[in-house]
């Protein structure tokens, strides 16, 4: 590394200058007192996206604190909220455009692995935006130097070494994430799909804010007795809560009694959560995954003839393809992509399900007969699924016939679960439904699909790679606009951003060459993010904003591109 007087001659012989001449600096590396410098990537203009650096600080921890991957995810975490914390007092502006900026992303309610922060054995790596400042289009060297010296020492001092120093707050999360991981290998020996801690805070504050409901308004969450399990945490302390079986579970109960709440927390336990959410002791199977309806999706060639046959016109069941799928045949699509990806656990919320793939009742059974009705509805399938290994957590507030097939009925009164199975099932055998089981066919698993590499092209204009994430939960790519809204499982943009770079990344390196199947792209990719951070996916400088996904929701943005060609294998 240069010393960080030849970074201050640097920036005053380029005072007042073109910002271009800002180039100069590019991938140098300065040394300052406790910290190093290095500038990856420098923006061309005051109003572009800002400039990228790492500051790299000594690592002092003990390796205990981060000796195992899902220790180093706990201190990495916390490491980033406090640096988000003190970049939010020392960035400023600082003239034009972006100029002062430093930026850093902000952390969710969820403890994932981020490229903001790296630890490594003999040091700690922050990745910062930082937004390099001019008057105009003049650089204005004196404010740069501030930046450097002076913003940058804060942010290490007041946000790594106060933690390097006394890491009480760090050897705090890398205990709850030792708890979180042991729960989660519970679940698969307890037979569990997903785990609600007693004492539990499920609602957020709205939904745009994902920090828990304060608690002087919120229920806290109390398992029914029947369900209520026992883990003991490697601490030795013991922990209680509600634990959900392998089989169909159905959540029922009244209008804004908490039943999509419930659902939603569980969703949300796929990924473990700070200390404070309230949801820190829900777990999920980490396989768990939404299925909702999709209008308008396109679909290409998906075997959803398990769902849908018979349709007019003679269309393909088998290999269907559509532009602009209805409700259920994107909801038919959407499962068996899923289980193409490996998911074992779905969630579905009647209220974002086509009503005619959740159910079809016994007066429509006689009306239109089953030549004339080409959906074999949800409720005709979840059994066989079940004994075929898949499990279904399903809330269910108007189709009583469910309450034939649910191994487990939890109602929720006033945010208060009930177990009410016994109740259920007396009240099925009391009220026989007329309708009939109706299976043409039994339950096919999906043949493999092989991408066509050429179908999904990330170039635009003179990039070889375009990627770009939008609010609403788009993707850009290359030149297609890939529409994720209906992914409930993304938490971000910067999420959806890190799929986008998995699939450039599996495209470089002929991951996806048009002879794996999407199962063995999918299978080749877990295996790397197992075994590697996600800094593997970049060849450049690694961007600070990307956060870690799940290879589901990946195959998930695959399916969803408008150009994606499938071949014949």
């Amino acid at each position: 590394m240069e010393s960080s007087k030849k970074l201050k001659i640097l920036l005053n012989s380029i005072h007042k200058k073109g910002y271009k001449t800002y180039k100069i600096l590019s991938r140098r590396s300065f040394a300052f007192e406790n910290y190093g410098v290095a500038i990856d990537r420098v923006q061309g203009d005051p109003f572009a996206t800002p400039s990228q650096i790492r500051v790299i600080i000594s690592n002092i921890l003990d390796t205990a604190f981060y000796s195992e991957p899902h220790r180093r995810v706990a201190v990495e975490d916390t490491l980033a909220r406090n640096v988000w914390r003190i970049c939010q007092k020392v960035s400023k502006n600082r003239g034009s455009g972006n100029s002062g900026k430093i930026g850093f992303p902000r952390p969710g309610q969820e403890v994932l692995e981020r490229t903001c922060v790296r630890l490594k054995d003999d040091v700690v790596e922050l990745r910062l935006f930082f937004g390099l400042p001019a008057r105009g289009r003049t650089i204005d060297a004196e404010a740069a130097w501030e930046m450097f010296s002076q913003d940058l020492k804060k942010i290490v001092e007041n946000g790594v070494l106060i933690l390097m120093y006394d890491p009480r707050l760090v050897e705090k999360a890398v205990r709850l994430k030792d708890d979180q991981r042991h729960i989660r290998t519970m679940l698969h020996n307890m037979g569990l799909i997903s785990f609600i801690a007693d004492g539990s805070i499920l609602p957020r504050r709205s939904g745009v804010d994902p920090r828990p409901m304060d608690r002087s308004r919120a229920v806290p969450f109390e398992s029914p007795e029947s369900l209520r399990v026992e883990i003991e945490l490697p601490g030795g302390k013991r922990i209680t809560g509600m634990g959900v079986r392998k089989g169909i579970t159905v959540i029922t109960g009244g209008g804004y009694h908490g039943k999509t709440t419930l659902l939603e927390a569980m969703q949300a336990g796929i990924y473990d959560h700070v200390e404070g959410d309230g949801r820190e002791y829900v777990i999920t199977d980490p396989t768990a995954f939404k299925i909702r309806s999709e209008d308008g999706r396109k679909i290409t060639r998906v075997d959803i003839s398990s769902f849908i046959t018979n349709l007019p016109a003679g269309l393909d069941t088998r290999r269907f393809d559509t532009e602009d799928a209805s409700g259920s045949t994107s909801m038919a699509a959407n499962i068996v992509e899923a289980v193409e990806s490996g998911v074992e656990v779905f969630l579905i919320d009647e209220d974002t399900s086509a009503t005619n793939f959740m159910i079809r009742d016994a007066r429509m059974q006689q009306l239109i007969p089953r030549r004339c009705e080409p959906i074999v509805p949800l409720i005709d399938r979840v059994e066989e699924m079940r004994d075929r290994g898949f499990s279904f957590i399903i809330v269910i507030g108007g189709s009583g016939d469910y309450l034939d097939v649910a191994d487990i009925v939890i109602m929720m009164d006033s945010f208060k679960p009930r177990d009410v199975t016994e109740q259920a099932k007396k009240i099925a055998c009391e009220y026989v439904t007329k309708r009939r089981k109706d299976v043409p066919s039994p339950f096919r698993l999906p043949d493999p699909r092989v991408p066509d590499p050429a179908s999904i092209d990330p170039s635009r204009g003179k990039k070889e790679e375009y990627l770009k994430s939008a609010e609403g939960r788009f993707l850009t790519l290359g030149r297609n606009k890939i529409d994720l809204s209906a992914v409930e499982t993304f938490i971000s943009d910067w999420q959806i951003l890190g799929v986008g770079n998995a699939i450039t990344y599996c495209l470089r390196r002929g991951i996806i060459d048009g002879v794996k199947s999407m199962k063995e792209i999918l299978d080749e990719l877990q295996k790397l993010m197992i075994s590697n951070t996600i800094d593997i996916f970049f060849d450049g400088p690694i961007p600070p904003n990307i956060e870690s996904f799940r290879i589901y929701e990946v195959s998930a943005t695959i399916n969803r591109l408008r150009t994606l060609r499938i071949l014949e294998r």
